[in-house]
């Protein structure tokens, strides 16, 4: 008899099946085939599904659901033997892809929402991404589309590489075309498009038959509402915005809809940050606090004559408005004490700071993370930014007679200060040397292109050639 789709890859059936030649032959099992010529892996034989997407729906539909159930047993064996957050993250999160495509939905929300709690003791960005967008996915399937909006949103960080935030906005604006906000997913699949500047042939395909489904939706029921912000996605607390009377020459606060509900009345004031600023009266020389309410938190009198915002909790402030900086919380308890001439905001955890003229970092606790024995501790980015300290992979890149190297955020040296241009890359570390010419280092500092390309962005196009999984299942 013919092999039947209950087969198992590599079975052979007990009797070869007949020739297609022959009168009444049965067609030969499809599923099968595709089934033996899969990858062993699991993991390798999900990547390797063409999933189809549903032209009204713009959900994956598994091409041979019997072979995805053993793909899904494959992974649950492996998840017997990870033991380390990384492996049981990985896993988890692909077997709820597996179960979701396969309409198990309460399966894979408990694998989501267990492979990113293993995904965030990780501290690693990609990896906490795709368990969020993995994860967000499942709610949308689910019609939970708040919090599925704000997964993807928290995701697509700009540190991530270009082809994984593509596919991140792609799912985001799936999720607004389920809620008739057609308007915002054609801002999504616009955004997914441009970050891949035309160079991703089956995000093409995949954004045009989304594209062609908003328009026909559109036709008969326009395009929704208007776009929300990030903000708005997130569902932070929308913030008074500093707004400047000209004839009083005195600032206030006002809401998003323009109307005054902090009076002119400071001289100076600083942007709302975790709901507190920081503001100075035109009669005195030193900064108060106040609440969303204007209320004053820390008066004037207790105030300082240099301050920063608040992040994370603490503020830096320096009592002389010359030096000595010091952390103190909203109840101005100081958490470090003074003694540093420069100070840059909290950032994951930890803050650079410049003690003796050497820049470093410590934590929220005052601790010494990086010792300050650097001339500089500036960390650019590969799309143009500066980040002033670390970034949320916890990298941090720190100068040393004109030479740049990288920390993490445990203070371990990755790279040793010995490059005249250093860039953090989403994958890898861009470094140039003294002839202008450039190459890329891996993650643990060994070197992954040789110095030889004429341009940074030669550097970048051949990291995306060597790339395999920046565009992995969501």
């Amino acid at each position: 008899m013919a092999s039947t789709g209950s087969t198992p890859a590599g079975d052979a059936p007990h009797t070869p099946a007949p020739t297609g030649t022959e009168q009444g032959a049965p067609e030969p099992d499809a599923g099968a085939e595709r089934r033996e010529s899969r990858p062993a892996d699991p993991e390798q034989a999900l990547a390797a599904i063409r999933w189809r997407l549903h032209p009204e729906t713009l959900r994956e539909e598994a091409p041979d659901p019997p072979a995805l159930r053993e793909i899904r047993d494959g992974l649950t064996t492996k998840l017997g033997s990870a033991l380390d957050n990384r492996s049981r993250a990985r896993l988890l999160s692909l077997r709820s892809v597996a179960s979701r495509i396969l309409g198990d939905l309460d399966d894979a929300l408990a694998d989501a929402r267990l492979a990113l709690t293993y995904a965030e003791a990780t501290g690693e960005l990609r990896r906490t991404a795709l368990a969020r967008a993995r994860l967000a996915e499942v709610l949308r399937w689910r019609s939970e589309h708040a919090e599925a909006d704000r997964l993807f949103a928290e995701a697509n960080s700009p540190e991530l590489p270009d082809r994984l935030r593509a596919v991140l906005h792609e799912h985001a604006g799936r999720s607004c075309y389920d809620q008739g906000r057609l308007t915002e997913a054609c801002l999504h699949f616009e955004r997914a498009l441009d970050l891949r500047q035309g160079e991703d042939p089956e995000l093409n395909a995949r954004t045009t038959l989304a594209l062609d489904a908003v328009a026909e939706r559109a036709a008969t029921g326009g395009f929704g509402p208007k776009p929300r912000s990030r903000e708005t996605v997130l569902g932070g607390e929308r913030h008074p915005v500093p707004t400047f009377d000209e004839e009083q020459e005195l600032w206030g606060y006002a809401d998003a809809e323009g109307e005054l509900v902090i009076e002119h009345r400071y001289a100076e004031v600083q942007p709302f940050r975790e709901g507190l600023a920081w503001v100075r009266r035109p009669e005195a020389s030193r900064w108060a606090l106040i609440d969303t309410t204007g209320a004053a938190l820390i008066e004037a009198n207790n105030g300082y004559r240099a301050v920063g915002s608040f992040s994370e909790g603490l503020s830096w402030v320096s009592m002389d408005g010359k030096g000595r900086w010091m952390a103190v919380d909203p109840t101005n308890i100081v958490k470090i004490p003074p003694g540093y001439e420069d100070v840059r905001p909290f950032r994951g955890g930890l803050a650079a700071v410049r003690q003796n003229g050497g820049w470093g970092a410590v934590d929220r606790t005052g601790q010494v993370v990086v010792p300050t024995r650097y001339h500089g501790l500036t960390t650019p980015l590969a799309d143009g930014r500066y980040v002033d300290g670390f970034t949320e992979d916890g990298l941090a890149v720190v100068e040393l007679a004109g030479r740049r190297g990288v920390v993490d955020r445990t203070g371990r040296v990755l790279v040793a200060p010995a490059y005249p241009t250093l860039v953090v890359h989403p994958v890898a570390f861009l470094v140039g040397d003294e002839s202008g010419r450039w190459g890329a280092l891996d993650r643990r500092g060994e070197l992954l292109i040789d110095p030889v390309h004429p341009s940074r962005a030669a550097v970048v196009a051949e990291i995306d050639r060597l790339l395999a999984d920046t565009s992995p299942v969501l």
